[in-house]
């Protein structure tokens, strides 16, 4: 494809996306530009919910298979079974790299989940392009070609890093708008919920376990070492490994349909399920020690889980399901624990959390009632 195309496909793209009056009119020019300038039949658009660890398409443009809808509500895919998303910025990126994009087809060896899509629907390659931005990994941008034509090629990659460019920026002057009600409600460093949301949803799934049973889960975590590494290396080296940490929790987050990732403040992180069994909640709990304490300069996590599944005693406020999960990290913590202390598992735990404020040994919790 010649220069003077490809530059008019990045103007179409540009102009396209600047005359769209709604979300769902920038979310279509973006794809359709995309799968015009890069020869596709099929593109679409997609955006990382950290704070849910899974990735949410906004549109499907252009000859959709069956069952794709354009503007679907609910197709979403957890994180963890594409982890190209979670791991690109901070692997390729971090050392001064730019974003990259890849082309996966129908016929490779390995058998990706896009690999296994594009079998499913008759496609023979996509090219599949991050959207970085402010240094983040926001979403991406996917266009195919059906089987039996050319594939794409390492050009067609490098071009579509330029389109996923030009979408970014338009996204970018599309979300300051929204940039408001997204701050009351999201924690600007990792991208995850921030406490407000998780009072929130808190209230909300003890409501509904005692409208209908369902199990409620609340895993705390301690990041540890945090201050070693602001002092030794800067708090700009400890905030990016606050953001790695962030991405970990996002990732093992998605291992539990609508979880809740979250950032508390400081080092401190929690993830809020609703469904799961506590079982499944401590299996994922015990992988987040694992790849926590493999992330680089980070000496592991103090991981505390407490959940209606197990013998906790009677729920009478989310607070106290709050105060039992802070005590079951309190005791990992002490403990240097490199697997999750559960309440109602660990005997202690509850004493602990039930204990007035200002007991020996231990620290204040949060919520804690007054003596």
């Amino acid at each position: 494809m010649g220069e003077d195309v490809r530059l008019r496909a990045v103007v179409a793209l540009a102009q396209a996306m600047a005359a769209a009056h709604t979300p769902r009119e920038f979310w279509r020019a973006a794809a359709l530009g995309a799968r015009d300038g890069l020869g596709g039949t099929f593109a679409a658009l997609s955006v990382w919910e950290r704070d849910h660890g899974r990735l949410k398409v906004l549109v499907n443009a252009g000859e959709r298979a069956v069952g794709e809808e354009e503007f679907p509500d609910a197709e979403t895919y957890p994180v963890h079974q594409f982890p190209e998303i979670t791991e690109f910025l901070h692997e390729q990126w971090a050392g001064g790299g730019e974003p990259d994009a890849w082309v996966e087809t129908a016929g490779d060896r390995v058998t990706t989940g896009r690999v296994t899509g594009l079998r499913r629907r008759g496609r023979g390659c996509c090219v599949v392009a991050p959207i970085v931005l402010h240094g983040r990994a926001w979403g991406e941008l996917y266009v195919a070609r059906p089987a039996g034509v050319p594939v794409f090629d390492r050009d067609d990659a490098d071009f579509a890093a330029v389109l996923a460019a030009v979408v970014a920026a338009g996204i970018a002057q599309a979300e300051r708008l929204e940039e408001v009600r997204k701050l009351a409600f999201t924690d600007p460093l990792t991208g995850l919920a921030n406490r407000r949301a998780v009072d929130t949803r808190l209230d909300e799934a003890v409501e509904r376990y005692r409208a209908d049973g369902s199990v409620v889960s609340l895993v705390v975590c301690d990041l540890n070492g945090l201050k070693r590494v602001n002092d030794t290396h800067g708090h700009a080296v400890g905030d990016r490994l606050l953001e790695r940490f962030g991405s970990v929790l996002s990732r093992c987050g998605a291992m539990l349909p609508g979880a809740l990732s979250a950032r508390l403040g400081g080092d401190e992180f929690c993830l809020l399920s609703v469904g799961p069994t506590s079982d499944e909640v401590v299996a994922v709990a015990e992988e987040l020690c694992v790849r926590a304490g493999e992330l680089e300069l980070g000496e592991g996590v103090a991981c505390g889980v407490a959940s209606t599944g197990d013998p906790i005693g009677p729920l009478k406020s989310a607070r106290r399901l709050f105060r039992l999960a802070d005590a079951a990290q309190y005791r990992a913590k002490a403990a240097r624990s490199s697997k999750p202390v559960v309440a109602g598992r660990d005997g202690t735990v509850i004493q602990l959390a039930d204990a007035p404020p200002g007991a020996r040994d231990r620290r204040r919790f949060r919520d804690a009632p007054p003596v």
